[in-house]
């Protein structure tokens, strides 16, 4: 199981990362390491799958997993099962957030003393809905919270039309240099790291890393649901240790 841990100055009892597609033992398009459940990928190996990732969490309370519909719904992290929202968060120590991803953007928060932590998924629809904001929503000074943009899809890779492009420039005008204008009529290349920064900065967020990463174009190391259409997901986990 290979592992990308969060890049960022957050206190160092935050763990914070993202798995990759590799280590696990599902087949066929979802391999190797799938942790989605709503794939059709089978039971069996999602489950030894997520089994290897629980040993990660030994000690800890039950890791809240969500039933994600691209929306901006946050919750408090708990061991009360499955719940359908798009970001979640805690307080308390030893309890694992998580949201899964295979192009859309994961976005990790931790206050500055390490007593808060969130995690967000962030397609584009959740991205211009305000995930982020109502993310934003549970800390008290934004100014003071580190966020981490996690593996998403690059900007060379991410196409959409004129009309994702006009709800971001509607919002915050920067947004059009998040834009590029490709051969295709009415079609742009959007960098969705760019775009989340923008809109965590206007939120008051002072403290903005990662965006390294493409998810598209490295195709050893991660799912990519526009690349390959059936394919599996990574998780994003953080948690106060």
């Amino acid at each position: 199981m290979k592992l990308i841990a969060a890049d960022w100055s957050a206190p160092d009892h935050i763990q914070a990362f993202t798995t990759t597609r590799l280590g696990g033992c599902s087949e066929g398009v979802y391999r190797s390491f799938n942790l989605g459940d709503h794939v059709e990928d089978a039971a069996a190996h999602v489950a030894a799958n997520r089994a290897l990732l629980g040993e990660q969490f030994q000690g800890l309370k039950a890791p809240q997993w969500l039933s994600q519909v691209h929306g901006t719904v946050l919750i408090k992290a708990s061991e009360q099962g499955v719940v359908e929202a798009d970001a979640c968060w805690t307080d308390e120590v030893g309890q694992p957030c998580i949201v899964m991803t295979a192009d859309c953007l994961p976005v990790f928060f931790s206050d500055k003393n390490g007593s808060r932590v969130a995690v967000a998924h962030a397609g584009w629809r959740g991205l211009v809905d305000g995930v982020l904001e109502q993310t934003l929503s549970v800390f008290a000074n934004p100014s003071e919270v580190q966020v981490w943009l996690g593996p998403a899809i690059g900007p060379l890779a991410f196409e959409v039309g004129d009309e994702v492009r006009e709800r971001f420039c509607d919002l915050i005008t920067a947004s059009s240099d998040a834009f590029i204008a490709t051969s295709t009529p009415h079609k742009w290349m959007a960098d969705i790291y760019q775009l989340a920064r923008l809109r965590l900065q206007a939120a008051g967020v002072q403290h903005i890393t990662g965006g390294d990463f493409c998810t598209f174009t490295q195709s050893e190391l991660f799912y990519s649901y526009r690349r390959d259409g059936v394919t599996g997901r990574m998780a994003s986990v953080i948690w106060i240790a």
